[in-house]
């Protein structure tokens, strides 16, 4: 019996005995692909040479070393491979363990930014609904995952919410995608004006959506209008990348293809690649100016912050990701996974859409492909979906709830930088096959 509190307690999962590439193996022998990255984290894929010589070299010289007392020269050498290769007047980093942990820093970030500048009576945040932005009490509450909100609602913080961009599901049928772009911009105005944009601390959206809706792109021109917004009424833009920054969609950050630069950027997941729990928050040059010519301290910590080793293995991850051209073979591989599942995937009777960017796909399920309607959120498709492909050797990531918080499936794709043509063909058969199966199975209970 397992003494491990499990995401569900009345199931221990199968023990993952070793990795290779993009594969998993369990006790038994068995071979899964892992097609989601576990959660968009494994860019390079698993046991990587060059990873794992980077994490032993700093393991033998400095495994730890508190930022109360030193830096050391892998964080130092990560901030600059990140700098270098930031768009703007990203500057500065601020490295911390993971992606909930990055909002937290952007927000507190954000607020002390205000507070210096003499601005306190700025505590109100924007985000979208149908977002997430991480576990934590605070960007759980700058979330708009109904879900995963609703158990602590009573210890979240007020947030103003806006709509998703998400023209699938919203785009009016009579409206033209630059139209409903505009509708969305016209929306996050009025809200800001209706709050007060003295009042704003910034606005916070992932670039590309993630786990709640499953690999949304945003439409043409959003993402430069929301910037355009942000400068005209003098409040920040928070871009969360933890799951769609650090090349998953084809680019090292995912912004870049909307011609815009946040003031602040939240990473994590393909930053390390899965070899160490790290995350980072990239900032601009005004931010960090105003607090070191104010307090001259973020008034913020952890314990692991700026690890050594977890900084090493980031390090050796983003060079083998640039050395390697593995930003060309996202883009690459994007395009044949997108078309692939579009043409054998999207076609099938209760699959509604198939969308995404680079190597981050997802595909949207409905009982009536004209009317877009969704199975019973009873009948958890998604998780159907979930078990029955891990019992054909592939890992998919799924989540409830693609729509409102409790109606709605999907299935997220996020695998690894390195996989193969033949890898994704087995991806998008084995996917297929399993679809079919539950959704005829489901849909004999209309």
């Amino acid at each position: 019996m397992s003494h491990i509190i499990h995401r569900q307690l009345a199931v221990t999962p199968p023990i993952a005995t070793h990795s290779e590439g993009v594969y998993f193996f369990d006790q038994s022998g068995k071979r899964y692909l892992d097609a989601c990255g576990g959660a968009a984290v494994s860019s390079l894929g698993h046991r990587h040479p060059k990873v794992i010589q980077a994490l032993h070299h700093q393991i033998d010289t400095l495994a730890y070393a508190h930022t109360g007392f030193f830096t050391n020269e892998a964080v130092e050498q990560l901030a600059d491979q990140l700098i270098a290769t930031a768009p703007g007047d990203l500057n500065h980093v601020y490295f911390v363990s993971g992606g909930s942990e990055a909002i937290e820093t952007a927000l507190k970030l954000a607020r002390q930014y205000w507070v210096e500048r003499g601005q306190t009576q700025r505590t109100q945040f924007i985000a979208r609904k149908q977002s997430y932005h991480g576990n934590t009490l605070g960007a759980l509450a700058v979330g708009g995952n109904e879900w995963r909100r609703a158990p602590f609602s009573p210890l979240l913080m007020d947030v103003i919410r806006v709509s998703s961009c998400n023209a699938y599901r919203d785009k009016q049928q009579d409206e033209t995608v630059e139209e409903y772009t505009s509708r969305l911009i016209d929306e996050l105005e009025a809200a800001i004006i209706a709050a007060g944009p003295e009042t704003i601390i910034g606005f916070c959206a992932e670039t590309v959506s993630g786990a709640t809706t499953g690999a949304v792109p945003p439409t043409p021109g959003y993402f430069s209008a929301v910037r355009a917004l942000c400068d005209k009424y003098d409040i920040l833009y928070i871009a969360d990348e933890v799951m769609c920054g650090m090349g998953r969609t084809g680019t090292l950050h995912a912004f870049e293809q909307e011609s815009v630069v946040p003031d602040i950027v939240t990473v994590a997941k393909g930053l390390g690649g899965g070899y160490q729990p790290i995350g980072a928050v990239l900032v601009r040059e005004p931010i960090i100016d105003a607090i070191r010519s104010g307090s001259g301290n973020f008034q913020h910590g952890h314990t692991y912050i700026c690890h050594p080793t977890a900084a090493a293995a980031a390090l050796a991850v983003q060079q083998v990701i640039q050395q390697d051209g593995l930003l060309a073979r996202v883009q690459q591989q994007g395009r044949y996974l997108l078309t692939q599942l579009e043409q054998k995937i999207g076609v099938l009777e209760f699959v509604g859409n198939t969308r995404g960017r680079g190597l981050f796909a997802g595909i949207e399920l409905v009982k009536d492909k004209r009317t877009k309607q969704p199975f019973e959120a009873g009948l958890s498709l998604h998780a159907q979906i979930k078990r029955a492909s891990f019992a054909e050797g592939l890992m998919v990531y799924p989540m409830g709830g693609t729509i409102d918080g409790r109606e709605g499936d999907h299935i997220l794709l996020a695998p690894p930088f390195i996989v193969s043509t033949q890898q994704i063909d087995f991806i998008v058969e084995t996917l297929k096959n399993v679809i079919v199966k539950v959704t005829e199975k489901a849909s004999c209970r209309r």
